[in-house]
């Protein structure tokens, strides 16, 4: 157990056997509430967070439909571009939002982009990004962001990080995806 707390200490503070504690932390209990992780996180000096993500039917909101429009009016006409794009990975749900092709490149001929209309957590939301990349053997990844002033100030606030995660500028990615050409490397974009 966490914070160097027996998971007879954790049950006792949390009203949980130990032995119910430790088959949560083995995710082997067969139920969990939201509020027994949140109880147990507490104790052990974690914040429990939850999030969903949709299942096998792709749902998308008008905003980031908006925003991958926005997107192919900037790709040269030879370019192709799919969305809701399953990862390669048996079983898993994740998509990309959009999987841009037709690049003359060989070793570059597909560029998977994500679309996010609201910047919340700069760090959280590039993670998640980098680790569909990584699951689905890609190097290269175009974040297309909605060009709203909160979203500039999101990005601006994570700083340094930005050109080391995203080292194409901008203006470089639209003109290569203009030209038909691969950005030749990751690069985020205001839309």
């Amino acid at each position: 157990m966490s914070a160097g707390l027996s998971l007879r200490t954790v049950g006792r503070a949390v009203g949980m056997s130990y032995t119910q504690v430790g088959r949560i932390e083995r995710a082997v209990h067969a139920s969990v509430s939201a509020t027994q992780l949140a109880r147990i996180g507490a104790v052990v000096g974690l914040d429990v967070r939850i999030r969903a993500f949709p299942g096998p039917a792709p749902l998308r909101d008008a905003a980031q439909l908006a925003l991958l429009d926005r997107l192919r009016l900037r790709l040269n006409p030879l370019l192709t571009i799919r969305t809701e794009v399953p990862l390669p990975v048996e079983g898993d749900q994740r998509a990309w939002d959009a999987m841009i092709a037709g690049f003359v490149a060989p070793h570059l001929t597909v560029l998977p982009a994500e679309a996010e209309t609201r910047i919340h957590d700069f760090q959280a939301q590039t993670r998640r990004i980098m680790l569909k990349a990584r699951d689905a053997g890609l190097v290269h990844v175009l974040l297309v962001v909605a060009g709203t002033r909160t979203n500039r100030l999101a990005v601006k606030a994570a700083g340094s990080v930005v050109a080391e995660m995203f080292p194409v500028p901008s203006r470089e990615a639209l003109a290569a995806l203009a030209a038909g050409e691969h950005p030749g490397g990751c690069a985020l974009v205001f839309l």
